[in-house]
């Protein structure tokens, strides 16, 4: 199993190494948050333990981050004991958080009990169909070199559908994960916003080869 520490204290980062190896983990680390993504894309880590005040993009953003395009279990290990930053970084997408100092035993039994629970599912953090490029990470759109212009919509429609390239994705699932149980029936926003999506991104709009209608069910993302 591989871990991605995260931290800018050296000590830590050495004393979370040793132990961690020592338990028969492949441990890689990062300095800053800036290393942290990067590490996160090129080692496609197991799990990711990460502090929050860290320079070059903050703990966070780095969960932030790691959660355009990963379901990678995200523990966080910090000095901040405060109940708002618990819940910060819960509704940022961490998975689990344990505050400094730390017993070792705590540490190793949160890192086993992630691991149990959480199946991840890892897809790529740069999504390329026809002249489109979608980077789930930086949530930016480009075709043919120029950046496309999307509302926070679109942006959340749109990487539903990338994140489950392949797969049905239900109207009720739309309709709940961007607008709210409140709107499961409005089904009109979703013809509305999967228009003005293939509008920006396909070569013809009007014969879609990458953003799919599946009639009275949903839509379907294939490349």
């Amino acid at each position: 199993m591989k871990i991605l520490v995260a931290d800018d204290d050296p000590q830590i980062l050495r004393a979370l190494r040793i132990t961690l190896r020592a338990r028969g983990y492949d441990v890689v680390t990062a300095a800053d948050g800036a290393g942290a993504l990067n590490a996160a894309v090129e080692h496609t880590p197991d799990l990711v333990m990460v502090d929050l005040g860290m320079p070059n993009l903050d703990g966070l953003e780095v969960i932030q981050g790691i959660r355009g395009w990963s379901s990678v279990p995200i523990l966080v290990v910090s000095g901040r004991t405060g109940s708002a930053d618990k819940v910060e970084a819960l509704d940022a997408g961490a998975d689990d958080y344990v505050t400094k100092p730390f017993a070792i035993d705590e540490l190793l039994a949160r890192i086993r009990a992630l691991s149990r629970r959480v199946q991840h599912e890892v897809v790529e953090p740069t999504v390329t169909f026809g002249d489109v490029v979608v980077d789930l990470a930086a949530t930016t759109v480009r075709r043919d070199g120029a950046a496309v212009r999307l509302t926070p919509t679109e942006w959340l429609f749109l990487e539903l559908l990338v994140r489950n390239e392949g797969r049905l994705v239900t109207r009720q699932q739309l309709l709940q994960e961007i607008w709210g149980s409140e709107h499961v029936t409005d089904t009109g926003y979703l013809r509305l916003y999967v228009s003005q999506l293939r509008r920006k991104l396909e070569a013809d709009p009007a014969q879609p080869r990458h953003l799919l209608t599946e009639p009275g069910m949903g839509y379907r993302f294939q490349r």
